[in-house]
């Protein structure tokens, strides 16, 4: 097991986890708004593949269950994934067995829609050009319900040379901040938690987390309203804040020259 080599440093830290969604990219479109056109996308698409369906009941009923699983997945850590509540939503629609590719057509359209508003942070490259050349081994973990929606993300950005693992929770069953996929990280790069860093938006899911498992959980706030950016509020206590990406490898190197 393990990824592929790479120059070992001597500081503090030999390898840096990213969140994918506003850590390394943000969205910039009305969140309701987006998903009301992205579910009317996914909808038609399934009319035209023979589905009879309404336009307006199906989609409100696709958000309605999506909503239910993620207010479980916030609890139980378990990421059963878009394409299990769309076909469930079909059974109840009276389609017993939907085809793989229709689910995989169907979602592909709903979420191409989102991923338009996803941009590439404008200081996300040069950063990562900057710890790479430093040495540093690099991995993303990613909360997401769909894996091929990141996948498609990450290309698009031209993110993938960057990173040796790519740790999504719909491929793993398991979302952040649940150890587990923090774990295969670890084992994935041979590397200890304590010389492991974890950059990412969401106290709870990305600092908390990281921290419970022993890894340093670094909080990135470039992209949170105002009113998010106190950790104290929900009792966590990041090891280092920023308010952009640049400032990283600065802040990385800082960590080191105090030890």
């Amino acid at each position: 097991m393990g990824g592929s080599p790479e120059i070992m440093k001597t500081g503090t830290f030999d390898l840096i986890l990213f969140d994918l969604g506003n850590t390394l990219i943000y969205f910039d479109g009305d969140e309701d708004q987006t998903a009301g056109a992205a579910t009317l996308e996914m909808t038609r698409n399934l009319i035209s593949l023979g589905y009879a369906l309404d336009e307006i009941q199906f989609p409100k009923a696709f958000r309605a269950s999506m909503k239910s699983y993620f207010e479980k997945r916030e609890k139980d850590c378990l990421e059963l994934t878009s394409t299990f509540v769309l076909r469930e939503e079909l059974m109840a629609a009276g389609y017993t067995d939907p085809p793989a590719v229709h689910l995989h057509s169907a979602l592909e359209s709903m979420y191409a829609v989102s991923e338009a508003h996803w941009k590439l942070g404008d200081d996300t490259l040069v950063t990562l050009d900057t710890l790479k050349s430093s040495g540093y081994r690099l991995g993303i973990i990613s909360n997401a319900a769909d894996g091929d929606d990141v996948h498609r993300l990450v290309d698009t950005h031209k993110l993938r040379s960057y990173f040796d693992s790519i740790l999504i929770s719909a491929e793993v069953g398991m979302r952040k901040p649940h150890p587990l996929i923090f774990n295969l990280a670890l084992d994935f790069f041979q590397v200890p938690p304590g010389r492991t860093a974890m950059v990412g938006d969401l106290p709870e899911m990305d600092v908390l987390g990281a921290q419970k498992v022993g890894i340093a959980g670094i909080w990135i706030t470039r992209w949170l309203h105002s009113n998010q950016r106190d950790g104290s509020r929900v009792g966590i206590n990041p090891d280092a804040m920023i308010a952009k990406l640049a400032v990283l490898p600065q802040i990385l190197t800082g960590w080191e020259n105090r030890k």
